[in-house]
């Protein structure tokens, strides 16, 4: 799971902090988020979510009134119109299917014809064992997805940040040429560069900590120029993400991109 649920440092311990020269030094000094106990904590969320003893569930936290990604549904909604069909999504590191559960009740059939998670293999097993239907399936990897089901829509929500690689990753999604791509919480910082952080995650969410990036926009987007068209950006759905704060200082915004291949919807 890749996933925050906050944008300030709580009493100067908990937060992004720092500027790092490589994932190795900050993996050095970082927890991971591969936990037991992470999983764990999400399960047991999700699944009084799935049982309706919750509205919904991020980060591992469980909320009595959900919160709707509109933008999310917007341009599902928009894809499915231009694709002239109903879509089968893949939300990479989409933890037990958080999204999901998320805006379910807002997905007609003419819209998403399956909802499909790429995640870790310890994810995977727990989401096949205890949330996997009819239309959510789990699997490890995009090609083993890609095996079972014709992708046409892509959700990266939260995510892409938290990838040791992730311009590597941007080349190899953008090779795959998806008909939609939506990026949506990925974080950037108002510099030429990138950053690379340690991200401390409060304990009463779970006890972890690991390396997060805050990407240059323009060289984010990069990738995509020659063979996408951005349509649309959006801030993030989040409440507090609009600003975060790098070392206690304004340094950083969630937000999200919708992104077309022009080469099949110019």
């Amino acid at each position: 799971m890749f996933k925050s649920l906050f944008s300030k440092r709580k009493e100067n311990q908990y937060g992004w902090f720092g500027n790092y020269s490589s994932w190795a030094k900050v993996s050095d000094v970082a927890g991971g988020y591969q936990a037991d106990v992470i999983l764990e904590r999400t399960k047991n969320a999700l699944l009084k979510v799935k049982n309706g003893e919750a509205a919904y569930e991020r980060d591992s936290v469980v909320f009595d009134k959900k919160e709707c990604p509109y933008s999310l549904l917007a341009f599902l909604q928009l894809s499915a119109s231009l694709a002239k069909k109903p879509l089968h999504v893949l939300d990479f590191g989409g933890s037990l299917g958080s999204t999901y559960y998320q805006i379910k009740d807002f997905l007609p059939a003419h819209v998403c014809a399956s909802w499909n998670v790429v995640e870790q293999s310890h994810y995977v097993d727990c989401g096949n064992e205890n949330f996997a239907d009819g239309t959510l399936k789990f699997y490890r990897s995009i090609d083993e997805c890609k095996a079972e089901k014709e992708v046409g829509f892509v959700l990266l929500s939260s995510v892409v940040q938290y990838l040791e690689k992730p311009h590597e990753f941007l080349q190899q999604l953008r090779a795959h040429g998806f008909d939609f791509l939506l990026f949506d919480r990925t974080a950037f910082n108002h510099k030429p560069d990138d950053r690379l952080t340690l991200q401390v995650v409060p304990p009463d969410i779970y006890p972890a900590s690991y390396p997060s990036w805050f990407f240059n926009e323009e060289f984010f987007l990069s990738h995509f120029e020659k063979q996408y068209k951005v349509v649309a950006e959006f801030p993030s759905y989040v409440e507090g993400e609009e600003v975060m704060y790098i070392d206690e200082k304004p340094q950083g915004a969630n937000k999200g991109f919708y992104l077309i291949n022009l080469s099949l919807h110019a």
